[in-house]
């Protein structure tokens, strides 16, 4: 999806900062820090959406209907961060819309002047997110993927994030040069035992925040198309155990509750950084999503959402 013109990017913001200053009655400075700007850019656009007249007595935007559903999937799952886009009934595509959130949100974080550890799963959802970045100068942070880059012959993932990410971004870049899923925990000890994966494993666990994928479980779900599962092994898996989604290969229940079988002693994955100290943001949208998303945020395994309004809607509803 091409880039919005400038002048609509400015409009956006505006009626961003319009509806926190008028609706969630943030103050400047809150503002400026909600978005990333500094206080005169958030006065600037608090005056634009006025001279806009995009508020009268209500926010005459349609970005307007988004933030009501962020504020309220904020408070319902005590979320710290929340970005909702418009949904379009006549597209078919995953990732339109959210990968450019999904970019937006990646950049801000990166065009901090202190150093911070970003860390990234994969995914169809976070390659196009990755593709919509500029080129950035940031020499002061780290960048570890989550998730392992290779396949299950050696070759390199076809949806891996890290490598196109170090295109764009001048940054430290720590891949995980292992598979999602290895055969045996003894494989796993082993591994990770090694210099390289240390690492990345001790780079993790000091995130600051992290951008992952939701993915749904079934026989069309990644792990499965990747050759990782077998489909009736991931049959039982739901079946029998109860998975709902996985995240970097981490699989859950319909609570949220990593599985407690030999399936997650197989993932080679990271584990999330913690949530109390972390921001973790999962990005994804669409009705193969739906129950992953709510068992991830029931769960507290996410912290953070960029979804779109139909996702959302489903999310307070249910």
């Amino acid at each position: 999806m091409a880039r919005r013109p400038d002048g609509n990017n400015r409009l956006d913001d505006a009626a961003r900062a319009g509806w926190l200053y008028y609706v969630a009655g943030r103050t400047q400075d809150e503002i400026a820090a909600t978005m990333g700007i500094s206080r005169q850019s958030a006065q600037r656009l608090v005056s634009l959406a006025m001279a806009e007249r995009l508020i009268k007595v209500r926010l005459d935007h349609p970005i307007a209907a988004c933030l009501e559903l962020g504020l309220r999937l904020k408070e319902k799952f005590d979320l710290r961060q929340v970005d909702i886009v418009p949904s379009d009934p006549g597209s078919s595509s995953t990732t339109v819309g959210i990968a450019e959130a999904g970019a937006a949100e990646i950049e801000r974080w990166l065009k901090s002047a202190d150093p911070i550890i970003l860390a990234i799963g994969t995914g169809r959802t976070l390659k196009a997110a990755i593709d919509q970045l500029p080129a950035m100068e940031c020499p002061q942070h780290r960048i570890v993927s989550l998730t392992g880059n290779i396949g299950l012959d050696g070759s390199a993932a076809y949806y891996n994030v890290i490598f196109s990410m170090a295109d764009a971004v001048k940054a430290r870049h720590f891949p995980m040069p292992l598979p999602v899923l290895v055969s045996s925990p003894e494989e796993r000890a082993l591994l990770h035992n090694q210099a390289l994966v240390k690492s990345a494993l001790q780079l993790g666990s000091e995130a600051n925040v992290a951008f992952v994928g939701v993915g749904e479980l079934g026989q069309q779900a990644p792990l499965c198309e990747d050759g990782f599962l077998a489909p009736d092994e991931m049959a039982r898996l739901m079946e029998e155990e109860g998975a709902a989604g996985e995240i970097c290969g981490w699989m859950f229940d319909r609570d949220g509750q990593l599985l407690p079988g030999s399936i997650n002693k197989r993932v080679a994955s990271v584990p999330l950084p913690s949530r109390d100290s972390a921001t973790v943001i999962g990005i994804a949208k669409g009705q193969r999503k739906y129950v992953a998303l709510r068992a991830a945020l029931r769960g507290r395994v996410i912290n953070g959402l960029i979804t779109d309004e139909s996702t959302a809607e489903f999310l307070l509803a249910n």
